[in-house]
């Protein structure tokens, strides 16, 4: 686990399957359409299916409670600004990188980013998190 510092980053790369967002259709209640109806989809802007926005942001929670920084963490806040559609069998890449950190309260503030297998920025934001004490 990477040292919770101003500038270190982590990451965690998935590709999203249909299994993918089925389930998180079944768990979040979010059965739109547009994520698992193909010739609904067809008739939208996006002209196929779409994976759920916050199953693609739920990545950067993976980072963030497993990877930097680290196990124990707990969420505060998270903004999320959707910038691009994330389509079936996308891989996508969630970062974050510590841009503050106040040590006496163990706050760590947070660049989230999540970018597709082009390059593609799809979404991005901010996570404030308590940071576990390190081991």
């Amino acid at each position: 686990m990477p040292k919770v510092e101003v500038g270190a980053r982590a990451s965690r790369t998935k590709q999203i399957t249909d299994a993918d967002i089925r389930a998180f259709a079944a768990a979040s209640g979010d059965t739109n359409s547009v994520h698992l109806d193909e010739e609904y989809a067809k008739t939208t802007r996006f002209g196929r299916r779409i994976a759920h926005g916050m199953l693609t942001a739920s990545l950067i929670s993976a980072v963030l409670g497993n990877d930097l920084p680290g196990m124990g963490t707990i969420y505060l806040s998270q903004t999320v600004n959707f910038k691009a559609p994330v389509y079936l069998d996308d891989t996508i890449t969630a970062t974050v990188e510590v841009t503050a950190f106040r040590e006496e309260k163990r706050i760590a503030t947070l660049r989230t980013t999540c970018t597709n297998q082009d390059g593609v920025l799809v979404v991005e934001g901010e996570a404030t998190v308590i940071a576990p004490k390190e081991a």
